[in-house]
């Protein structure tokens, strides 16, 4: 890696933290005293912005849609790839309000836990999947009705570029439930933004929004069938952008949430 690189990746951490606690610590004042939508905005649409434009212009990391028709007026539960921290920076910004499920440590973190608090994430203890994926089904239903998108990974952790982890069944639950469809999306971030490491690669990350799918009926073999139209989705669109091997497989990755 050159010195030039390097430096620029250095100077990006540097202003994305700062960034974070300024914002983070702003928010924590101001936000109690706007409504929900407003206080989604200010908190989180704004500073995710400012991110996906900080690594645009440091580390030369742009990005296409593809499929923004496909996007339904009514907030539904969103199934998305999951390869890097970018993606949940651009959906934070694209979609709003969102509620997305995070590890309930998070909310501890100061300042960054406290912002994010107020923005009725779906905070889960993975430790115990059981209790996780009730928690899931009762406020995420409570998220939808109040007409927030929420924000599924499905593989349940960051899988590298080329590779698909085994999608669990609670995002095509709480959709099948609802009444709602799920909305696919495939990129590939990870080729440029690495699951591990602090090392970036310019480049276009190209993002594929699918369009919305519906349950055919009801009960848990709605619910499998979805799931596993959604799965085979993404996977043919990861292969049609070349984020996955023609022939990889589902690999496991102990999450079920």
């Amino acid at each position: 890696m050159s010195t030039v690189k390097s430096l620029r990746i250095a100077l990006f951490y540097l202003l994305l933290s700062i960034s974070a606690l300024s914002w983070c610590t702003l928010s924590v004042f101001i936000a109690p005293l706007l409504p929900f939508r407003a206080r989604y905005r200010f908190v989180n649409q704004t500073w995710c912005r400012f991110a996906v434009w900080l690594a645009k212009v440091l580390l030369g990391i742009r990005y296409e849609v593809k499929g923004l028709e496909n996007i339904p007026q009514q907030p539904c539960v969103i199934l998305a790839k999951h390869q890097s921290t970018w993606e949940t920076f651009f959906l934070s910004a694209l979609f709003e309000p969102l509620s997305q499920v995070l590890k309930r440590e998070l909310l501890y973190v100061p300042f960054f836990g406290w912002a994010m608090a107020m923005l009725k994430p779906i905070a889960i203890d993975r430790s115990n999947p059981k209790a996780a994926l009730k928690q899931l089904a009762k406020q995420g239903h409570e998220r939808l009705e109040q007409g927030a998108w929420v924000l599924i990974f499905p593989e349940g952790t960051r899988i590298p570029n080329g590779q698909i982890g085994k999608f669990s069944r609670g995002g095509a639950a709480l959709a099948v439930n609802a009444g709602l469809p799920v909305l696919p999306i495939a990129h590939n971030a990870g080729a440029y933004w690495p699951k591990q490491g602090w090392g970036k690669t310019a480049g276009t990350i190209q993002v594929v929004i699918g369009s919305p799918m519906h349950a055919e009926g009801t009960g848990p073999r709605a619910i499998a069938e979805l799931n596993d139209r959604a799965f085979e989705w993404v996977a043919k669109t990861q292969r049609d952008i070349g984020a996955l091997a023609a022939t990889a497989t589902a690999m496991e990755t102990g999450s079920t949430v």
